[in-house]
């Protein structure tokens, strides 16, 4: 799919993963919409692509419909999005004095990182399956797993399975969703630079990136935009979940 004039939108545009996708897609000549709860951090990251910022809740359906209605008024119908919005506590099932993982953190990241991504999806495929296809396929759909789905470490458990969640959820979602000529796929980044990393001490930071068999170092944001481009332009892409993480397989801890 060209993207020039094409509408797209980024859920989690305005930093991180979602910042260089936003950046790339509008390099690219698509009008970008950034989806965000980070109202100060959303603006600047639209004003700087020329884009849209929608100020999102993804887990409220009314706040999705409503930002989808938004970025279709501005830019038309969206042909693609990606899905980056999520968080990533750390709490042990059992944590200190035999305290249980308390389930309100558990919840949460279920319904940001998993229910949240599949109402942008369904939102999104439900406005997009009335529009007219462009080629061979009406558009597509890229969601952020991570390699904890299948690496999960310790203090990681509501992550890995909200994560286990969105990688689960991408063949028949496509499987789904191929009658309208949508195409579905998932990214699941391993070690990356992300806003929470780049807090961390550099010593930290280099710790983490030799774990990394080659290349030895924390991914750039930049190269999950990269393969979210191979995504849109390669129609035969879909249904899969790709690593993306330097050969890495999360230790323990």
């Amino acid at each position: 799919m060209e993207l020039q004039g094409i509408g797209a939108i980024v859920t989690g545009g305005a930093s991180g993963l979602g910042g260089a996708t936003a950046k790339m897609l509008a390099s690219r000549g698509a009008r970008v919409a950034i989806f965000d709860l980070n109202e100060e951090a959303g603006r600047a990251a639209a004003q700087e692509i020329g884009g849209l910022f929608c100020k999102v809740d993804v887990t409220d359906e009314a706040s999705v419909i409503e930002g989808i209605e938004k970025a279709e008024e501005t830019h038309g119908v969206a042909r693609v999005v990606v899905n980056c919005a999520g968080i990533a506590p750390a709490i042990k099932t059992v944590g200190r004095e035999n305290a249980p993982h308390p389930i309100e953190a558990f919840r949460k990241a279920i319904e940001i990182n998993l229910i949240g991504t599949f109402i942008v999806v369904s939102k999104f495929a439900a406005k997009l399956a009335a529009a007219d296809p462009v080629g061979e396929e009406r558009g597509v759909i890229i969601n952020t797993a991570s390699v904890a789905a299948y690496d999960g470490q310790i203090g990681q458990a509501a992550y890995a399975s909200s994560k286990a969640g969105v990688a689960g959820m991408t063949l028949p979602v496509a499987r789904d969703l191929a009658q309208h000529k949508i195409r579905v796929m998932t990214i699941a980044p391993g070690i990356f630079m992300t806003p929470m990393l780049m807090g961390l001490p550099q010593a930290a930071q280099d710790s983490l990136g030799t774990q990394v068999p080659h290349p030895s170092r924390l991914g750039k944001p930049e190269e999950y935009a990269q393969l979210v481009a191979s995504i849109i332009d390669n129609p035969m892409l879909n249904g899969e979940v790709i690593r993306l993480d330097g050969a890495i397989r999360m230790a323990p801890r």
